[in-house]
């Protein structure tokens, strides 16, 4: 029986990855927080909301798609195999 050496992962190919995944579960995320709340009822630091209800979906998705990021790095990380 022989033995394998495992395969390497493309840098690219480990990015777009972690990149798509992450952007998926913003999708997600997006869809399940802004359906239970109104975007211009939110309040920041006690502060009503001032920007227009497309504003606050963009930067709720970024916030997600950031959060998303740095989850499927970490588990991207674990799962690379040190040589």
């Amino acid at each position: 029986m022989e033995v394998t050496a495992p395969q390497t992962i493309k840098p690219i190919r480990l990015i777009m990855t972690i990149l798509w995944s992450a952007f998926l579960m913003a999708c997600v995320s997006c869809g399940v927080i802004f359906s239970l709340l109104d975007p211009t009822d939110m309040l920041v630091f006690d502060q009503r909301n001032n920007l227009s209800p497309q504003a606050t979906y963009t930067i709720g998705f970024i916030i997600f798609w950031f959060l998303g990021c740095i989850s499927s790095g970490i588990a991207a990380v674990l799962l690379v195999n040190p040589r």
